[in-house]
């Protein structure tokens, strides 16, 4: 497991490109068999990519966590980019196709990952974040259908925003929220962008009671997304290409611009759940 430290707004404004990139953006995520994590000491969360092809990848908590197993005193949300797969929780598998969730709840002790098929293996994106209650294990489907006395949600909780004009017509889709999905503090959910729609998170804003990550996918080898980050009258920017994550702290804004549209992940983990709790930032202000 990767460990990264806070960093203060006062020191990043200082930072070269390669400071920023090694600070804030976790570069490869999905390796073969493998499960990657990245401890960050912003609101302790850990951001990981699980992609199992021929074997079945279990999560264990490693030394870094000082537990018995992974979910002792945590919580975790699971979305899968990739291939058909599935999740064993405890003994019980569940079958997670693309773009469907799960939540797994504190006290959860086996977990592991498994792909249908090796040609076309999942990819499981997740966040972990320090939990205080355990709350029932949650599939999340699109079709909403009871399975076996498994919560299956529908994911009817669908906000469209922005326009063709602005860039910026998107689609943002909660998995995680309260009233939805419960859980202690995580956050999570998929933004897409329509064709000809570049901006993200635009107007722009920061939240100080809770930092985000944001995962980029669904871009050919030649895209990218201009992630812009910092204060808003200190913004930096970091170049994010496909299946790349980007740190962003609570003092942080954390809005992008690609090269075409794109998908991307974001989980938000802090004091505060409430989707629209955020400080905007006007486009006059930003510097």
């Amino acid at each position: 497991m990767e460990l990264r430290t806070a960093a203060s707004p006062k020191d990043v404004k200082h930072y070269t490109t390669q400071r920023l990139r090694e600070e804030f953006l976790i570069p490869r995520l999905f390796f073969a068999d493998e499960a990657k994590l990245v401890y960050s000491h912003i609101d302790r969360i850990i951001t990981g990519g699980v992609m199992p092809v021929k074997e079945t990848i279990a999560l264990t908590a490693g030394d870094e966590l000082r537990a018995e197993y992974f979910l002792e005193r945590r919580e975790m949300g699971v979305i899968n980019i990739g291939g058909k797969g599935s999740i064993i929780a405890d003994g019980r598998e569940y079958a997670v196709g693309q773009k469907e969730g799960m939540y797994l709840g504190m006290g959860v002790k086996e977990i592991a990952f498994a792909s249908a098929d090796p040609a076309s293996p999942a990819k499981f994106y997740l966040n972990s974040a320090p939990a205080h209650k355990s709350y029932p294990t949650v599939l999340i489907r699109p079709e909403g259908q009871a399975e076996d006395g498994v919560v299956i949600v529908k994911n009817e909780n669908k906000v469209e925003l922005g326009s063709l004009e602005d860039s910026n017509h998107r689609t943002i889709c909660k998995y995680i929220l309260p009233g939805q999905v419960e859980s202690c503090q995580l956050v999570m959910g998929m933004t897409h962008l329509e064709p000809g729609s570049v901006w993200n998170t635009m107007p722009s804003h920061t939240h100080d009671r809770r930092m985000e990550v944001y995962l980029y996918f669904e871009m050919p080898e030649d895209a990218f997304v201009m992630h812009y980050m910092g204060e808003p009258t200190e913004t930096r920017h970091i170049v994010v290409r496909n299946e790349q994550a980007v740190i962003s702290p609570s003092w942080s804004i954390h809005s992008g611009s690609g090269s075409r549209n794109y998908t991307f992940i974001w989980g938000m983990v802090g004091e505060n759940q409430a989707f629209d709790d955020m400080d905007g930032v006007a486009n006059q202000k930003l510097l």
